[in-house]
C-alpha cells in the first residue's frame, strides 16, 4: 500500500474482558460504516491488508474482535501490532473493561460462559482475564468502563466518540463528572477533586437541584475562588493536552469529582466544556447526577 493509501485506512482493535461489551461495540462501528470482524486469528490480521485499499473503499474503515477466545492472541498480539505499525499501519485499541460484579451479573443473565470460568470458576477466570490483558490495556488507545453502560448508552458514546474524529483530526475529550463516594471512575485519564468549593448541598433551597441548574452555576461562581480555580484549571489543561496529544492519545477523559457527583463537579465539567468546545471535539458525561440504571 501506498502512502495515501495508508492514510486513508482506519484501523479499529475492539478488545477487553469477556462480557465488557465488545459485540455491542462492534454492531455501533458496523452501523457507522466499519467493515467488522469478530475473532479474527491474530495470525491473519497481516493478510487482511494485503487488500488493495480500492478493494476495501477509498476511505476504508476496519474494526477488529481480538480478545481471549483466539487461542494465540495474547502470545503473538505484540510482534504483530509491532510489526504493522513499522510498516506504517495506525492502529487504534480500544480496551473495554467492567467491574468484577457486572460483569457476573452479565453472565448470569445471557447463561454464557467465560474462556476462563474451567480454571476455578468465574470470579477466578475474570482475575486471570484482567491479568493475562494488564499489558494490552497499557497500550490501549482509549479505555471505556462499561460498568454503568446499557446496551443504548454504549452505543450512543462509540457514535460520539468514532463518529467525530477523523484521521489527523484533534484528540476527542471527554469531560466527565463524578461522585468520590461513588468510586473514581477507571477510565479517567487525568482526575480533578473540586471537593474544596463551596457545597450548594448545604443551601436549602439549591439542595435538591442538579448541577446542570444555571441557579447551581450562578451559586458556586459567585465566588472568588471558583473563578479563580477554573482559570488555573484552564491554564494546566492547556498546558497538558497538546502533550497527550503529541503522545498519540486519539481521546483522552478529563474526570472532575466532588463528594456526591450532582453539584459542583457538574458545573466545573460543564465549564470546561464551554471553554475547549471549540478547539478539540468534545463530549460531556454526568455518571452520577441520576442514579445509574
Amino acid at each position: 500500500m501506498g502512502t495515501q493509501e495508508l492514510k486513508n485506512l482506519r484501523i479499529v482493535i475492539i478488545t477487553g474482558l469477556s462480557g465488557s461489551g465488545k459485540s455491542t461495540v462492534s454492531r455501533a462501528l458496523e452501523d457507522m460504516g466499519f467493515f467488522c470482524v469478530d475473532n479474527l486469528p491474530i495470525a491473519l490480521m497481516p493478510k487482511l491488508f494485503e487488500l488493495r485499499t480500492a478493494s476495501l473503499g477509498e476511505h476504508s474503515k476496519i474494526a477488529l474482535v481480538m480478545d481471549l477466545r483466539e487461542k494465540d492472541f495474547i502470545k503473538t498480539y505484540p510482534e504483530v501490532f509491532s510489526r504493522l505499525r513499522e510498516e506504517g499501519f495506525q492502529l487504534e485499541i480500544l480496551f473495554l473493561e467492567a467491574s468484577d460484579e457486572v460483569l457476573v451479573r452479565r453472565f448470569s443473565e445471557t447463561r454464557r460462559t467465560h474462556p476462563l470460568a474451567d480454571r476455578g470458576g468465574l470470579l477466578e477466570g475474570l482475575r486471570q482475564e484482567r491479568e493475562m490483558l494488564a499489558s494490552l490495556r497499557s497500550m490501549a488507545t482509549m479505555v471505556i468502563d462499561t460498568s454503568t453502560y446499557n446496551v443504548h448508552q454504549l452505543q450512543g458514546a462509540i457514535r460520539e466518540l468514532f463518529g467525530q474524529r477523523l484521521r489527523g483530526h484533534r484528540m476527542t475529550l471527554t469531560f466527565l463528572s463524578f461522585g468520590y463516594s461513588h468510586g473514581i471512575p477507571q477510565e479517567a485519564d487525568v482526575v480533578i477533586d473540586v471537593r474544596f468549593l463551596p457545597n450548594p448541598y448545604f443551601m436549602e433551597d439549591l439542595k435538591a437541584l442538579p448541577g446542570t441548574d444555571p441557579r447551581i452555576r450562578d451559586y458556586l461562581f459567585r465566588f472568588e475562588e471558583t473563578r479563580d480555580f477554573i482559570a488555573r484549571l484552564q491554564s494546566l489543561l492547556e498546558y497538558l493536552l497538546p502533550l497527550h496529544e503529541r503522545e498519540g492519545k486519539a481521546y483522552l477523559t478529563v474526570a472532575v469529582g466532588c463528594t456526591g457527583g450532582k453539584h459542583r463537579s457538574v458545573v466545573i465539567a460543564e465549564k470546561l466544556v464551554s471553554i475547549f468546545a471549540g478547539r478539540f471535539p468534545v463530549r460531556r458525561r454526568h455518571r452520577d447526577l441520576e442514579d445509574p440504571s
